[in-house]
């Protein structure tokens, strides 16, 4: 069963480190912030809401696809190749994209692409922690089985941002460009970040733990099992130059504290400001949610990178 916005949202209040990917805490403004440049921004005034489709779109096609011993739900809007693939962040599975499918559809013509991750939505739950190695690979196949192997624009929230730079190193010949909407990045991973990140993840894994098990608790257990080793071997993982991205981050980000927040926004800033063929967007009055609350950023993204890719 889809969980709905307002459920992912209050179980992003309770554990909000497994459902973004990461969690700074207090302990982190210790570590510093230096001012971000300055970014394209899309004034207040822009509509918060996605426009309705003014023309039908064909209902997504359900494919199941098997990668070794686990299926995976795939769901296929038919349109036009080069696909766009959009990919949801942690805690949150196909249903998420919902409301975005059919007018980035419209707009672009595009085959849209959305997916279950393992655990997630209809897909299998996979035993053990969460890899994103074994992530990448599941994406990699369902895309190989439908056919999206060439030209395809990768849409990635949050947490899918550490699948989509797996990905898109193993794959750079794949991906013709990138959104990246409030993403996790490589850059925010230092040593000092990572600490706190994760003794702050594994307190809350051990409250976590003494509630029933349900298919849920065990991602998100699964997701901070191996968080330390993970996020460092991360930081040291770089973005193809030669494949163009859009970055978008929220006005609020992830986090409450200024000095966190900072944190994130500067880590997003470098990772554009690091090639040519990168772009900064700031979605204003937004929270992480970005894809809920400031659709219409996102959509003009997609449909801008389409359109300059062809």
């Amino acid at each position: 069963m889809h969980e709905t916005t307002n459920h992912r949202s209050r179980f992003w209040r309770t554990v909000p480190a497994f459902a973004a990917g990461t969690l700074l805490v207090g302990a982190l403004t210790a570590c510093g912030a230096t001012e971000a440049p300055a970014a394209s921004t899309l004034p207040p005034s822009t509509p918060t809401s996605a426009p309705a489709p003014h023309a039908a779109v064909a209902d997504p096609l359900l494919r199941m696809i098997s990668n070794g011993n686990h299926k995976l739900a795939f769901h296929v809007t038919p349109g036009n190749l080069p696909a766009i693939v959009l990919d949801a962040g942690g805690g949150a599975d196909s249903s998420y994209w919902k409301n975005l499918v059919p007018v980035i559809a419209r707009e672009t013509g595009s085959e849209i692409i959305t997916y279950d991750r393992a655990g997630m939505g209809a897909s299998d739950e996979m035993p053990g922690p969460w890899k994103v190695e074994e992530a990448v690979s599941d994406l990699e196949t369902g895309l190989k089985e439908l056919g999206a192997t060439k030209d395809v624009v990768l849409v990635s929230h949050s947490l899918a941002g550490e699948v989509a730079t797996y990905f898109v190193n193993k794959n750079p010949h794949w991906i013709t460009g990138a959104v990246l909407v409030d993403a996790s990045l490589p850059n925010l991973y230092t040593d000092d970040v990572v600490s706190a990140l994760d003794a702050a993840n594994q307190a809350q894994a051990a409250e976590l733990g003494k509630q029933p098990s349900t298919k849920e608790t065990r991602q998100l257990l699964a997701l901070v099992s191996n968080y330390g080793p993970m996020h460092r071997a991360y930081h040291n993982v770089t973005w193809p130059a030669e494949v163009p991205a859009t970055v978008i981050v929220s006005a609020k980000t992830p986090f409450d504290t200024p000095g966190e927040a900072q944190l994130w926004r500067d880590a997003q800033a470098q990772f554009a400001g690091a090639a040519p063929n990168r772009r900064l967007v700031v979605a204003e009055n937004s929270s992480h949610e970005i894809p809920v609350d400031r659709p219409d950023v996102v959509a003009k993204a997609v449909n801008d990178m389409a359109k300059k890719l062809g």
